[in-house]
């Protein structure tokens, strides 16, 4: 049972301390620790941060290289990975420590996550070539931890959605699709022997023996999606590794560059974006559209949050060309684990009228999205 001065402690390591906190606990050895390096990012060190009466800061970790890489180094002792990377989120955007990244013996302090990836990637222009590697190697981190999450059910979720989808007629018997054989044989029940006969057997498809379908990846590079281009480039890697799926990966801002040569490394395709700028959805989708040449087997996924700097018209026409000609369109605002960002809510309107409709999606269930859109059957929307 917890005791009055656990509650305490408890509250104060909450509070931060001060005159307001009211707890009368004064934090000391671990607890100490804990409480300063937390003080040194939310207790006043960050820009606009409060001040002492002398007008001094009451903390922070200033812009001082040894005192950024002293604080990673507690915070990896004192707090789990998941808080870590929180904690390192908010030092870049609260105290601008950005620049620092570009140090190698400030990445190599860092835990990687896929946020760090989005900042190292929207510094990459500026890196000079002694942390090139160094950055490299946490990017490439990031990357095998995702492949190790989310490609083995992700070939299983697509494989079967393209055996599904390539149903034969004179299945062998470990090929037969035993639900779809019943519902088509039910006329032939015999109630004497309560057994269904069945004279039309319906089997799925071997669909890895060549290029079933299509699958092109658009997505958007603006600074805002940097979680986005990291996942989305992994499953590119994963989806380009299955013969029986033919991958395209194409980036754009306001310009638009093909990336489709450089997916069997996923880590190549994220050094080869420009995380920024603007955004021209319309060139982008043009040039989608030039790359299809079977309408009825291919998927378009746009990842985007749909801020068009283009034409807005002729974007919607597109859609609407590509959705009349057979393509499966699949809209995604955002492909990453935080939800639903800021988002064109006009322009998504304007594409679920078009029967495109635009959702935020986690990694863990773009699989059943993709399988959706393979078989031709309505999306999991969440």
């Amino acid at each position: 049972m917890e005791t009055a001065d656990e509650r305490l402690r408890r509250w104060r390591m909450v509070l931060g301390g001060g005159d307001a906190d009211g707890t009368g606990y004064a934090p000391a050895g671990r607890d100490a620790a804990m409480d300063a390096a937390l003080a040194a990012l939310y207790g006043g060190g960050g820009a606009g941060g409060p001040r002492k009466a002398s007008g001094a800061r009451s903390a922070g970790l200033g812009g001082s290289a040894p005192n950024v890489a002293r604080w990673l180094g507690d915070i990896r002792a004192y707090f789990p990975a998941p808080v870590v990377q929180v904690m390192q989120r908010d030092a870049i955007e609260r105290l601008g420590l950005s620049a620092l990244l570009l140090e190698p013996e400030m990445l190599e302090a860092v835990e990687p996550d896929v946020h760090l990836v989005g900042t190292l990637l929207s510094l990459s222009k500026a890196m000079p070539d002694t942390t090139k590697e160094t950055a490299r190697a946490v990017v490439r981190t990031v990357v095998e931890q995702l492949e190790r999450r989310l490609a083995t059910r992700t070939r299983a979720t697509l494989t079967g959605a393209l055996d599904r989808s390539a149903r034969i007629s004179r299945p062998r018997h470990h090929d037969i699709d035993w639900n779809r054989t019943i519902r088509a044989n039910l006329k032939n029940y015999l109630p004497e022997y309560r057994t269904v006969v069945p004279e039309r057997l319906i089997g799925y498809g071997r669909a890895a023996q060549s290029v079933k379908k299509e699958v092109i990846l658009c997505i958007d590079q603006s600074g805002s999606m940097a979680a986005s281009v990291v996942y989305a480039s992994v499953f590119g890697a994963v989806l380009a590794s299955m013969r029986s799926i033919a991958t395209r990966l194409v980036v754009f801002d306001t310009a638009v560059v093909d990336l489709t040569d450089q997916l069997d490394d996923p880590v190549d395709v994220l050094f080869g974006t420009q995380l920024g700028g603007g955004t021209d959805i319309n060139r982008a989708l043009a040039y989608c559209q030039s790359k299809i040449t079977r309408p009825a087997d291919t998927v378009v996924v746009l990842v985007s949050d749909l801020y068009e700097g283009g034409i807005r018209n002729e974007m919607l026409k597109r859609v609407a060309a590509m959705k009349a000609s057979g393509v499966e369109f699949v809209t995604l605002l955002a492909l990453s684990d935080e939800g639903a960002p800021a988002y064109d809510r006009e322009h998504a309107a304007a594409l679920a009228s078009l029967g495109a409709p635009a959702f935020a999606c986690t990694p863990d269930l773009f699989p059943e999205v993709m399988a959706a859109a393979l078989e031709k059957r309505p999306l999991p929307v969440p």
